[in-house]
């Protein structure tokens, strides 16, 4: 199981570097640190240390605040302030993965700043509330695929449901 999660970890890290490396905005990014001059997400709040906590098995087949289906192989971060599509590098413990803002959250009485997806906590052995870091760095169109790794649109197709077998 640990091999086909990193595996869909970097097919999805290699999918959002593509999806950014299409849109003419992606070459600005080696000049501007990392956003786009000029049209970056505005970073207002966004607190590059902070509390994040995860979601999912409950929210499976419900549409997130951007549009996405939430299934278990979605890769994604709710935040309360971030447009959707942007893309925030979160790291943990030595993990460091690119991740696309796809709801609204936490609402949580914890006081966290971010909400990872089942995916994007699993991908960064995150079982528990825990202390991240996460930049902004950039941003890519909000469509209803986004945060889904290659091959899982037959799965989101079907509102999260796994197919059996």
């Amino acid at each position: 199981m640990r091999l086909t999660l990193k595996t869909t970890t970097r097919s999805f890290a290699l999918f959002a570097a593509s999806a950014c490396a299409a849109f003419p905005v992606a070459s600005a990014f080696a000049d501007t640190g990392g956003s786009p001059a000029g049209s970056g997400p505005a970073r207002g709040r966004v607190h590059t240390s902070g509390l994040a906590t995860w979601f999912g098995p409950g929210f499976y087949g419900k549409e997130t605040a951007c549009g996405q289906t939430l299934t278990p192989s979605v890769i994604g971060v709710a935040n309360r302030t971030l447009p959707c599509g942007t893309l925030v590098q979160v790291s943990y413990e030595g993990h460091a993965l690119t991740v696309p803002v796809l709801d609204r959250g936490p609402y949580g009485g914890l006081g966290a700043d971010w909400d990872l997806t089942a995916g994007a906590a699993a991908a960064l052995g995150i079982t528990e509330t825990v202390r991240i870091t996460a930049h902004v760095i950039g941003s890519a169109p909000n469509t209803p695929t986004l945060g889904l790794p290659p091959g899982a649109l037959s799965e989101a197709l079907a509102g999260g449901a796994l197919a059996a077998g």
